[in-house]
């Protein structure tokens, strides 16, 4: 008995020298964990309750039309191309528009600038739900004048969507427009998922003169948050009549241009419901591609990118040309 105690001492005493003596090696795990933690964090290792996953995931709605704007369905991820900062990236995932969901957010400009066709407006905008909607969607109603009023929020009924809308009025109040876009798109972040695609559709006139945020603020938003931009624009031919008209055109078509999306004139009432029939074959024709960064680091830096399609030059692409390094 007492030759046995002896031998489990000894053996004892050998592991614990062993151990002692030979350099910590952390497993691979481990090593991952303190990579992490060095680059995006200084919190000590395995603080408890921080995690944080960074996979620089990133997702671009692409919307595809032939030469008289039809929308195209039927392309694989192999028909596509992408670029970031000039290098190809691999496409990881590819999801046509029946098979991920639309949250959409649907703003009305209720200033005094840009109501003399309101009713007409009001009605096409009505119209342009029942053509676009399809179970699994939701939309925001975002109203605004002085300050956004969010009268919807991710509705997923359509019959309720089109009571809120049928409930707007105008005023003669001044205008919030770049905070309604800023809170459009966060609202719309909320209820997001990889598969789904976001979309901003504004009827305004692009005049601010009441917003906390500005324009820089309002972009970075929807690019954060991979929302494109879509504006039909009521003042017609007195879109120049003056430089406030002016620069709410430029406006509108520098938040569509740097979100992959379009701006539209609408020159007399009756041309709303073919402008937001455009619109909607846009968003049927929407492509989400997704792809991993081929940045490291979410850095805050703006990564250009290009979507094409090589082998079918005919077809027109509209993306977004880059993306915020940024968390969402």
């Amino acid at each position: 008995m007492r030759v046995a105690w002896i031998r489990r001492l000894a053996v004892f005493f050998w592991l614990t020298a062993g151990c002692l003596s030979a350099p910590f090696t952390p497993t691979a795990a481990a090593q991952t964990f303190q990579i992490a933690a060095d680059v995006d964090n200084p919190e000590p290792l395995f603080s408890r309750n921080v995690i944080r996953v960074n996979t620089n995931l990133i997702s671009v709605p692409v919307a595809v039309t032939n030469a008289v704007g039809q929308g195209v369905l039927d392309l694989g991820i192999e028909d596509f191309r992408l670029t970031e900062d000039g290098r190809d990236a691999e496409i990881s995932r590819l999801a046509d528009s029946s098979r991920s969901n639309l949250n959409m957010a649907l703003l009305f400009d209720l200033s005094g600038s840009v109501t003399p066709n309101f009713e007409f407006e009001r009605q096409a905008a009505i119209e342009f739900l029942k053509t676009i909607w399809k179970p699994g969607d939701s939309v925001c109603i975002i109203p605004f004048d002085a300050a956004p009023d969010v009268r919807l929020k991710h509705g997923d009924n359509l019959q309720e969507a089109m009571y809120e809308l049928r409930q707007l009025h105008p005023t003669q109040k001044t205008t919030a427009f770049f905070d309604a876009v800023a809170l459009a798109s966060q609202l719309l972040q909320q209820s997001a998922t990889e598969e789904t695609r976001q979309a901003i559709v504004v009827i305004s006139d692009g005049a601010d003169n009441n917003s906390k945020a500005d324009m820089a603020a309002a972009l970075a938003e929807m690019q954060r948050r991979d929302t494109v931009f879509y504006a039909i624009n009521p003042s017609g031919a007195s879109v120049r009549l003056n430089r406030l008209n002016v620069q709410g055109q430029e406006n509108l078509t520098a938040l569509a241009d740097a979100t992959g999306g379009s701006v539209f004139v609408s020159d007399q009432a009756g041309d709303l419901a073919g402008i937001f029939g455009k619109i909607a074959q846009e968003l049927r024709a929407q492509y989400l591609l997704h792809y991993y960064s081929l940045s490291s680091r979410m850095d805050g830096r703006y990564h250009p990118i290009t979507v094409s399609l090589p082998e079918k030059p005919g077809l027109r692409v509209r993306a977004r040309p880059g993306f915020l390094a940024s968390p969402k």
